[in-house]
């Protein structure tokens, strides 16, 4: 079993086709095909099928992620024993927009500052998308909105509280009671589904049988403001997102007298036996700027590595 094999694994996994991963490594296909063809016979079991023309893992494959996560990581530790204090390679964030656009944008800014020979990917998705991403290896780093949870295989840090509101346009109507007196004449506007404060949203409109509020699914936190904006609906979204826009009046908080489930900002680290300085320094920049924002919430910083 050679660790290219295993690089060739996770690449596939990354990316979800071979052709795919042929390309970003610099292989043919056949050479791809050759080193999984080897992987499944030292193990013993197929690591891909196809279901309806789609690569899907095996369950071998699927166990043999996290072994391969050890031993590449594990690998890596090793090359960089000379260099133990050096920060270099490649640090993969996952995060939801909402995050990316109001808090985590100005400690990228300063980590890509400090340690230039780091090559930051940041990845937007949904909390949950962001979660698997994690697991699979596609990101060293998570973060979610979300509420309060115990992920398992996690080192898991929660970090604030994120009020969310409900905003219209600064021609909107005061009170939620009066949007829910004449639902079908106003868009709920919101962003993709699996987003955890649509979702805490959605059931509360289910369980007090609001079902007719027509819903405009937009791509971008930034188009659904400027929807709002013009007056036809309105969102849910954190307040840190729109904290700008009601200062400056474009935007109102719509009041209402329900009690919405509490969210959180959360950072996720899969627990492994060797963590890079590049995650460390990252995950320290983050609690340091989340002990800055708020200073009544306290966190702990806790061992990252076995």
């Amino acid at each position: 079993m050679e660790i290219r094999h295993l690089v060739t694994f996770m690449t596939i996994v990354e990316i979800g086709s071979y052709t795919a991963a042929a390309s970003k490594l610099g292989y043919t296909q056949s050479t791809i095909t050759a080193h999984i063809q080897s992987l499944e016979q030292e193990i013993g079991g197929e690591l891909f099928t196809y279901v309806k023309r789609k690569l899907q893992l095996t369950h071998t494959g699927r166990e043999l992620i996290p072994l391969a996560e050890d031993l590449l990581a594990t690998h890596e530790q090793i090359k960089n024993m000379r260099g133990a204090n050096e920060f270099g390679g490649v640090l993969k964030v996952a995060a939801p927009e909402s995050l990316t656009i109001s808090r985590l944008s100005p400690i990228i800014r300063e980590f890509t500052l400090k340690y230039p020979h780091v090559r930051l990917i940041l990845s937007n998705g949904t909390c949950g998308q962001n979660q698997i991403d994690l697991m699979t290896g596609r990101a060293d780093v998570a973060f979610m909105v979300y509420p309060e949870f115990k992920p398992e295989k996690c080192y898991h840090y929660p970090l604030l509280e994120e009020k969310i509101v409900l905003v219209g346009s600064n021609n909107s109507l005061y009170h939620f009671d009066q949007y829910k007196r004449n639902q079908t004449n106003h868009f709920f506007i919101t962003n993709e589904e699996g987003c955890s404060y649509r979702s805490m949203f959605e059931k509360y409109l289910l369980k007090r049988d609001l079902y007719n509020f027509q819903i405009m699914e937009l791509w971008s936190i930034e188009a659904i403001k400027k929807i709002v904006m013009s007056g036809i609906g309105f969102s849910v979204l954190p307040y840190i997102t729109v904290k700008e826009e009601i200062e400056r009046g474009e935007l109102k908080i719509i009041h209402h007298n329900e009690k919405f489930d509490q969210i959180y900002s959360h950072m996720l680290i899969k627990r492994k036996k060797w963590l890079s300085p590049a995650v460390k320094a990252f995950v320290e920049l983050v609690l340091n700027s989340t002990n800055e924002t708020d200073k009544g919430v306290q966190n702990k910083i806790v061992e990252l590595t076995n």
